[in-house]
């Protein structure tokens, strides 16, 4: 026997497993099924599939995407352990390499538009697509692997594979059962079928229930591994200092200071700033504090002010996109009674626990990369990119994440690990931004405004007119990729439809109806943020269809329904209503908000309830109702729910970044807070299964909550805000 088994991620050696997936849910792409990709494994282990893992000791699941809280991995690895046939607690799961065969093929939608041939997928955790993106593949892996083993155990006993039978690990005959460790080797001298069939819903045992979470043990035992627990032999230990105004260069810097500090190894230059190499992180946050740079100016405006104007100018500009034109609008708003106004929102951090971190090493041609990431096929592209080496040379691990939410989809701070680990060949470099670092270098949500008209007749909007404005998040990541690595990402001026997400998809049926893009011209670095356009655009249209109805003397729910067909939305408005008691008398100074959206495609509905009471404001309740399509884990989405929705009410009521002179004001927790326990409301959810396909949570909650909450305020109070956050308004409880 050889000493170690490597199972290549060719494109035979995939049938069974990410090829069926390509198949299954998008056309192939020969190039990334040809990647000479890798998993190693030691002796005894055998892969069956890219999913499953076997040995003697049991059974391991790779579950190939980015835990940072939701539960991901124990639901990805419930898809495969299902079609596998094993118990649940008798498996062990890993995150496994960094491959574009895990790649999220749902990433920009089910299938690739034909002008979106420069995105290739990236095996990314976001926008709520990894279960949509594996719930078919991920369980014909399982099914492949458990058809290759209950064939090998038809050739040990010699009988036809219909007289077996597999339960918990083992193949089961009439006189015989074997595990599936003892069938391994011979398992995988095996065909994989091209398509295994599924078990129908019908049969499941561990899908449709609430499973115990894989992670869980770990970190209520401190065990768990996060990218900033990362240990690897004869550490360093860094931090990295940038230039305060974003985007700006370094012109120079002196460290003699710094350098002569205790347990300073080294300062290593970037193009922005440097990195600070020491023999503990205290000492590399202290010698940083001693650098004096030279910093060139931003490319942006110097104050908040400004940015918020240039915003406001866009609208004066050329149109960017018009995804719904629908009616004749300015017909029917000549014809009846105008609505009209402006509503406006910040930029948001994502304000992570963990701060960015990562770690490098580079030895013997190798570059290894530890980064807690939701994109690790990118940091591994990068570290090619950086190094000179090829992308094969380029190992990255995924530990846990410290919260993501779209941020560690960035490779800022992979940039900083490897340019010091080549610096300092042969030790590995753990790179920790400062907390002031990490809110101050952000990708922000975009700041931005809506401005609507709105025509009303007979308790209903007969027309609606809504013009966003907001930087373009491709544009602005395309820049950060170029100053990075020299290369040119797709974009510049093509169609950001970020811009207009959660406006333009709505299923809201308004006869006249036009939604119009604005792009002003870039502004503070802006990326992904949970739930992206949505997080804005719902906030936007579901406060303007408030206001409408109480213009037009209607019920904010009932007029909701009226403009709605679609069943699933229906669905979710009515049970929101119900849980909450919509319409019944409350105490005095207590009041109730709606909103809804189509979340990713997840109807959703959200009720805020508040008290105001003494010229103060607690946020008492939140029902929350949604349609998954298929509820895999039904108490993981609920907790799923209950963050997102969190999430959301916190960016609401307190989320704000400003600049001045050019820089962020906002450096730790006490000019940037969130939500305190004691703060937050009593949740409800309610789950439904419309079968019609399958959703992801992880944002679905976000959307409403700002709107809900806004629309429970007005109703409250008869203050009708129509700018974030909440509390330069309203001061909370």
């Amino acid at each position: 026997m050889t000493s170690r088994r490597v199972f290549l991620l060719g494109a035979a050696a995939v049938a069974g497993g990410v090829a069926i997936g390509y198949r299954a849910l998008a056309p192939r792409d020969p190039e990334t099924d040809l990647l000479p990709d890798s998993i190693d494994l030691e002796p005894g282990r055998i892969a069956l599939t890219p999913y499953v893992v076997i040995d003697r000791s049991g059974i391991t699941i790779i579950a190939p995407r980015a835990e940072m809280g939701q539960g991901i991995h124990t639901t990805l690895a419930a898809l495969v352990a299902e079609e596998l046939d094993v118990a649940f607690d008798a498996i062990k799961v890993e995150h496994g390499p960094a491959s574009e065969h895990y790649a999220n093929t749902f990433m920009f939608g089910p299938r690739p538009a034909p002008n979106r041939a420069h995105r290739r997928p990236s095996q990314a955790t976001i926008a709520q697509t990894s279960i949509q993106d594996g719930f078919i593949k991920m369980r014909k892996a399982g099914a492949a692997a458990r058809i290759m083993l209950v064939g090998a155990a038809a050739r040990r006993l010699a009988v036809d594979p219909a007289a077996l039978s597999t339960r918990d690990g083992v193949v089961v005959g009439a006189d015989a059962a074997i595990s599936y460790g003892e069938l391994a080797a011979e398992a995988a001298a095996l065909e994989p079928p091209s398509d295994p069939p599924l078990k129908p819903p019908a049969e499941w045992r561990l899908l449709g229930t609430s499973l115990p979470r894989v992670d869980m043990v770990e970190k209520c035992t401190g065990k768990a591994v996060f990218g900033i627990d990362v240990r690897p032999p004869d550490l360093l230990y860094a931090t990295v200092v940038r230039n305060p105004r974003l985007g700006g260069a370094m012109a120079g810097f002196d460290a003699t200071a710094a350098s002569a500090m205790r347990g300073v190894e080294q300062v290593v230059p970037l193009r922005d700033g440097a990195v600070v190499v020491a023999t503990n992180t205290w000492y590399a946050l202290e010698a940083a504090r001693k650098i004096a740079f030279d910093w060139e100016a931003a490319p942006y405006p110097r104050s908040t002010a400004e940015h918020r104007a240039r915003i406001a100018q866009a609208f004066d500009g050329e149109v960017h996109d018009r995804p719904v034109d629908e009616g004749d609008v300015e017909a029917a708003l000549h014809d009846g009674a105008v609505l009209q106004g402006e509503y406006r929102v910040p930029y948001l951090s994502h304000a992570m626990m963990e701060p960015l971190n990562a770690t490098a090493l580079l030895r013997d041609g190798t570059l290894t990369i530890w980064v807690g990431s939701q994109a690790p096929t990118m940091a591994r592209q990068i570290g090619s990119k950086l190094s000179g080496l090829p992308k094969e040379a380029v190992k990255v691990h995924t530990p846990y994440l410290g919260g993501g939410f779209g941020r560690r989809f960035e490779m800022d701070d992979v940039e900083a690990a490897v340019r010091a680990a080549m610096a300092i060949p042969g030790r590995p470099v753990q790179v920790t931004y400062s907390r002031k670092e990490d809110l101050t270098h952000d990708t922000y949500r975009p700041m931005a405004a809506a401005r609507f008209r709105a025509g009303v007749a007979e308790g209903r909007p007969v027309a609606l007119d809504l013009s966003l404005s907001a930087p373009s998040l491709f544009a602005s990541g395309g820049k950060r990729r170029l100053a990075m690595t020299g290369e040119a990402e797709g974009g510049g001026r093509r169609t950001d439809v970020s811009i207009t997400m959660g406006a333009r998809e709505q299923p809201y049926e308004i006869p006249n109806h036009r939604v119009t893009a604005y792009r002003p011209d870039d502004l503070l670095p802006v990326g992904w943020w949970r739930s992206v356009g949505e997080s804005q655009n719902c906030f936007f249209q579901e406060s303007i269809l408030d206001e409408i109805a109480h213009a037009a003397g209607a019920d904010p729910l009932e007029m909701r329904l009226s403009l709605l067909t679609h069943g699933p939305s229906r669905r979710v408005l009515k049970t929101v209503g119900e849980m909450s008691n919509w319409g019944a008398a409350l105490p005095e100074g207590h009041a109730r908000g709606l909103a809804f959206a189509l979340s990713s495609g997840a109807a959703t509905a959200q009720v805020v309830e508040v008290r105001h009471a003494g010229g103060r404001v607690e946020i008492l309740k939140a029902h929350f109702a949604v349609d998954v399509g298929t509820a895999l884990d039904p108490r993981n989405i609920e907790s799923q729910v209950q963050g997102a929705l969190v999430f959301g009410l916190s960016a609401a009521v307190f989320g704000e970044i400003t600049v001045t002179d050019g820089m962020v004001d906002q450096h730790n927790f006490d000019s940037y807070p969130l939500l305190r326990m004691g703060q937050a409301p009593e949740i409800a959810v309610q789950i439904h299964e419309s079968g019609e396909a399958i959703y992801g949570v992880g944002e679905a909650a976000t959307p409403t909550a700002a709107p809900a909450l806004g629309n429970a305020l007005f109703a409250a109070t008869g203050r009708r805000v129509r700018e974030l956050p909440f509390r330069k308004a309203f001061d909370f409880a």
